[in-house]
Order: structure tokens, then C-alpha cells, then sequence
């Protein structure tokens, strides 16, 4: 496995708040998987310099906002393969997937540089569960258990791209910062069962939800 730059200084400290993290949101990952998060977080800050994959340059509030902000979901997915819509640099698929080393994840933007940077990282971290696809989801084929998203907008725009993705008993499971508007919700509530589970992302001092959505 390759070795720490960016966070190298920091790999001490970071090493501790991740242990910790991981108990404040009950999971159990081994040595390796921690290693290989951590390895994830100075790989996307180094690609970073020359990729523009994230807005988020300190270290420690990546660990934070990205890392933390991604595990604290994985509690609470629903089983079986899963899509992750508009990944970006891999948040929360790649996350996921160094967690769940069981689950095939798929992870999809359109962004041709960020689905390199994945390619990249997953070969080189040995993440052989994580199949990285550069593509709009409209032009997208394929059908999957879990159909999560950290970049939509608007809740009903993710449930428009994202329910043709979704087996029929399949789980729409969106990331949210505040709790989507009623009038959001009034669109979606004859079709769907929506189940809001408030998130806890240690050291965050933002709210942060995850919206449930299963067909009826």
C-alpha cells in the first residue's frame, strides 16, 4: 500500500480522531480499512492540487466534512449493490465501499477527471468492489438495490434521476444537510414511504440528515 504525504504530520492525530469517530458512530472497521480511509483522504487532497476535486483544502476539516460526514451514513444503508449518483471524488461511494469490502458499489459522475482520479485510487488502494463510471445518469443503464446521493439539489430532482436506477424493492437513500422543505416532501409523499434519520457526524457542529424514500 503507498505511503501518507499530505497528512503525513497529521497521521498521529487523525489516526486517534478517526478511532474515535468510528465508536461515536458505532463502527467496527479493522486496521487496514482505517489505514486505507486515511490513505483515501491524502490521496484525494494531493490529487486535489491539480484536480479541483474538492472546495476543502485543510486537512483536518476534510477528515471531517468528507471523511466523518460519509461514515456516519454506513450504519444505516439498506443492503445489497449500490449506486452512488454524481460521486463527485468519491463521496460517499469509495467510503462506503473501503467499509463494506462485501458490497459492489458503483460510482457515477460525469466529471471525466474525477472518475481518473477513482480509477486511480482504486487500483492502487486495491478497492476491487468499486466500479467507477464517467457518465450523465440520464444516459446511464442499470438497476441497484441502494441508490444514494451526496450532491443533489433538490430531493425530488434525486428521486426523478434516481428511482429508474432502483430495483423495484429497491431503497432510495439521499444525503441532506437540513431536513427537505414541506413542500418537497408534499410531491413525494402519494408514491412514496419517507423515513428521515437524523445523522451524527462527530466533530460537525452542522445538522445532517439521511431521507429514506421507498416506494409504496
Amino acid at each position: 500500500m503507498t505511503s501518507y504525504k499530505i497528512i503525513a504530520p497529521q497521521l498521529a492525530e487523525f489516526d486517534t480522531m478517526l478511532s474515535h469517530a468510528l465508536s461515536d458512530i458505532g463502527l467496527e472497521l479493522t486496521t487496514l480499512q482505517c489505514q486505507t480511509l486515511l490513505l483515501y483522504l491524502d490521496k484525494l487532497l494531493l490529487w486535489n492540487k491539480a484536480y479541483n476535486l474538492t472546495a476543502i483544502t485543510v486537512p483536518k476539516e476534510a477528515l471531517i466534512k468528507h471523511l466523518f460526514d460519509c461514515l456516519a451514513i454506513v450504519p444505516y444503508l439498506a443492503k445489497g449493490t449500490l449506486l452512488d449518483i454524481g460521486t463527485g471524488a468519491g463521496l460517499p461511494g469509495v467510503v462506503v465501499a473501503i467499509c463494506q469490502p462485501d458490497r459492489q458499489c458503483t460510482v457515477l459522475d460525469s466529471n471525466q477527471k474525477k472518475i481518473r482520479f477513482i480509477k486511480q485510487i482504486s487500483s492502487e488502494l486495491s478497492l476491487d468492489n468499486v466500479i467507477p463510471i464517467a457518465s450523465r445518469i440520464e444516459n446511464f443503464s442499470g438497476q441497484f438495490d441502494v441508490v444514494t446521493s451526496r450532491a443533489f439539489a433538490s430531493l425530488p430532482d434525486f428521486v426523478t434521476a434516481a428511482a429508474p436506477k432502483s430495483h423495484t424493492n429497491g431503497v432510495l437513500q439521499a444525503m441532506k444537510g437540513h431536513v427537505p422543505d414541506a413542500t418537497e416532501l408534499d410531491t413525494l409523499v402519494d408514491n412514496w414511504n419517507i423515513d428521515i434519520q437524523v445523522l451524527n457526524v462527530p466533530r460537525l457542529d452542522e445538522t445532517r440528515h439521511l431521507i429514506d424514500l421507498r416506494l409504496k
